[in-house]
């Protein structure tokens, strides 16, 4: 019921109407995971925990912003999927420095890993649909 509401209002938004609903899903359920991942890395007080807090707000943003779609042009939701993939990819990275001790940060840095890719996937149908 949420997609078929959410596919309505996005094909009424300028430049959206060719979206593909599946492709804008799994990026907002990989931003959503990679939010959580990061809130419970942050929580390890490592040096990476300034990056998991960045990072989480900004998933956190990003899938919030694809589900209100009034006001957003194509080019507003390519950059904002630019700025989560450089943060997750600062996060990744901050993460892997300790993901050979703790399983924490390894999971947090396959959370934005898979949310770099969702995300890119977002900005490739975006791409093609243009």
């Amino acid at each position: 019921m949420m997609m078929d509401a959410m596919s309505a209002d996005m094909k009424s938004t300028p430049g959206m109407d060719m979206m593909d609903m599946s492709v804008m899903q799994a990026c907002m359920d990989a931003c959503s995971a990679c939010e959580q991942a990061c809130t419970v890395c942050s929580m390890q007080m490592m040096d990476c925990a300034p990056a998991c807090m960045n990072c989480a707000d900004m998933c956190n943003t990003m899938m919030r912003s694809m589900m209100r779609m009034q006001g957003m042009t194509p080019a507003v939701m390519m950059s904002m999927l630019d700025a989560c993939i450089a943060m997750c990819q600062m996060t990744m990275d901050a993460c892997m420095e300790h993901a050979d001790h703790s399983e924490v940060c390894k999971m947090c840095a396959q959370a934005c890993k898979a949310c770099m890719d969702a995300c890119m996937d977002m900005k490739n149908m975006m791409m093609a649909a243009a």
